[in-house]
């Protein structure tokens, strides 16, 4: 007996070790990338080349690339427009979806089943297949070039995806809630607002912030919208980013070129670590259900 619980103990012990070992090697794999782009922006363009991955020089770190990028190649700018535009599009992005999602999963629609999964065909078609009747239709509305039009694709675009998550939590909570809310005389508007959208916040974390790492990190749209010889007060960070190595031809500004990386994805880090436990919590309780 005392044999079995041995070898019991040693099979577990080499599977800890295993999965420890494998999670650790993931973790390296996913941090080193983003440690190594913030020293190489503090590395001069010579150091890049010769020693893209070794430390930088401790006595001559180039904090220069950081306010070159901020404020030099108009990475201020940038990133006002991508709050601007990320905001406006998450925020009205979830308003819409929670009340699209709340009532088809809660109420008998006459061709809800319909409605439903003509959303979820969103997801099914590619943004090259729909960019040029999409291109078409902003130039006739006049907003090409603009942040409106950006915001407003945005917002389609990010629709299916959230109301199919939000469809699924929203069927999960307990229909008793609403039944007991409608005897207190409560309204529909207010049942939702005030009891069944609080009781739907970690689907609604978790839908924000892959929404948000979509629109904040999303080149091809933005480019296609915003590619007008007027635009570059307009333009998103990728596009700022993108730009510093096109006018740039590739041969020089490198360390710049990391500076304004970093400086576009902490924001995207400080959001999913702010948020990691609703996250957490929204997939377990069901998010990807339904």
């Amino acid at each position: 007996m005392k044999m079995r619980m041995d070898k019991k103990y040693f099979f577990e012990s080499i599977m800890k070790m295993l999965i420890f070992s494998v999670l650790l090697s993931y973790l390296i794999v996913v941090v080193y990338p983003l440690i190594w782009i913030n020293y190489t922006a503090l590395k001069t363009d010579q150091e890049i080349f010769l020693k893209p991955f070794s430390l930088p020089d401790f006595k001559n770190l180039q904090w220069e690339n950081f306010e070159q990028a901020w404020v030099g190649a108009n990475f201020s700018q940038y990133f006002v427009n991508s709050t601007l535009v990320t905001a406006c599009a998450l925020t009205f992005c979830l308003l819409l979806a929670s009340m699209a999602a709340y009532a088809l999963s809660r109420f008998r629609i006459p061709g809800g089943t319909i409605i439903f999964y003509l959303f979820l065909s969103g997801l099914m078609i590619p943004v090259q297949l729909s960019i040029i009747p999409l291109f078409f239709q902003m130039r006739e509305w006049g907003l090409l070039n603009s942040r409106l039009g950006l915001t407003l694709v945005y917002i389609a675009g990010g629709l299916p995806f959230a109301i199919f998550i939000l469809t699924g939590f929203f069927k999960n909570l307990p229909r008793s809630l609403h039944e007991a809310a409608q005897i207190d005389g409560c309204g529909e508007l207010r049942i939702f607002w005030s009891i069944m959208l609080p009781l739907a916040r970690p689907g609604l974390v978790t839908v924000a912030i892959f929404t948000f790492l979509s629109f904040w990190n999303e080149y091809f749209i933005a480019y296609m919208f915003l590619s007008g010889e007027d635009s570059e007060s307009i333009r998103t960070l990728p596009l700022g980013l993108a730009n510093i190595a096109i006018t740039s031809q590739y041969r020089s500004n490198w360390g710049v070129c990391f500076a304004g990386l970093a400086l576009l994805f902490v924001p995207t880090l400080i959001f999913y670590i702010l948020l990691q436990r609703q996250i957490v919590k929204g997939v377990a309780a069901g998010a990807l259900k339904g």
